[in-house]
């Protein structure tokens, strides 16, 4: 072995490091370590999921100072009292449920522990000044997955609009019709909406338009029923 090798083993810490990893063990046997990686793994994925699914707890989601004026909005909603009893958390309008879009989104949500730490909507004043425009990131990812959470529980091939109000049935045929999307009519179904939100969505419509992410078709007008949405929350 040249001098350089030897002295680039017992100089260099990354490379003695590097090399011991790598350098097969005389005493375990090749069993051994593949069980022991293995269980490992298993280990290692158990306690990551764990973590993954407590950070979707509605206990989690309004720990910080700042969700507080969220969850006073969100308990006055159907979403979380109705006749039916079934309540819809934070992450189940949030966060998705398919993996790589679920890891996805919470890699994004680290953001919102840096506006935590600096008080971007620490105050009210602060919150009605970001509702917009934090309505609009939200209106613009549901409207960019076809509303995908929504449809975990609401899907129209599983609606009976025989049993629904007429008005609901007569919405959400003319939904499928035009090829609409949940957002497109319920944009305040949990949390208060922002004055001129309806302005506001046309812009995000615009927005997504202008960068070919949606097809370029005049945005869907929801003036009309807003009042319907309204009524339904009120139940």
């Amino acid at each position: 072995m040249s001098e350089n090798s030897e002295n680039g083993k017992r100089g260099n810490p990354i490379r003695r490091a590097w090399n011991w990893f790598w350098t097969p063990t005389a005493v375990l046997s090749a069993g051994f370590v593949l069980i022991a990686g293995f269980l490992g793994g298993i280990l290692f994925w158990g306690g990551f999921h764990w973590t993954l699914e407590l950070t979707n707890t509605e206990e989690f989601c309004t720990s910080c100072h700042t969700m507080e004026t969220n969850l006073a909005e969100y308990r006055t909603t159907i979403h979380y009292s109705n006749h039916s009893g079934v309540r819809a958390i934070c992450s189940d309008c949030h966060v998705p449920h398919e993996w790589q879009h679920k890891l996805k989104a919470k890699i994004m949500a680290v953001k919102d522990v840096y506006h935590e730490i600096a008080g971007t909507i620490s105050t009210p004043e602060k919150y009605e000044a970001h509702r917009s425009e934090m309505a609009a990131v939200v209106w613009r990812k549901m409207k960019l997955s076809d509303s995908r959470e929504c449809r975990n529980c609401h899907n129209f091939k599983y609606m009976d609009f025989t049993i629904q109000e007429t008005r609901a049935a007569s919405e959400h045929q003319r939904a499928i019709d035009n090829n609409m999307t949940c957002i497109d009519c319920h944009q305040g179904i949990a949390h208060d909406l922002a004055p001129g939100y309806q302005e506001r969505y046309r812009q995000v419509i615009e927005e997504l338009q202008a960068s070919n992410a949606i097809p370029a078709e005049p945005p869907n007008e929801v003036a009309a029923i807003r009042s319907y949405v309204a009524d339904i929350a009120e139940k």
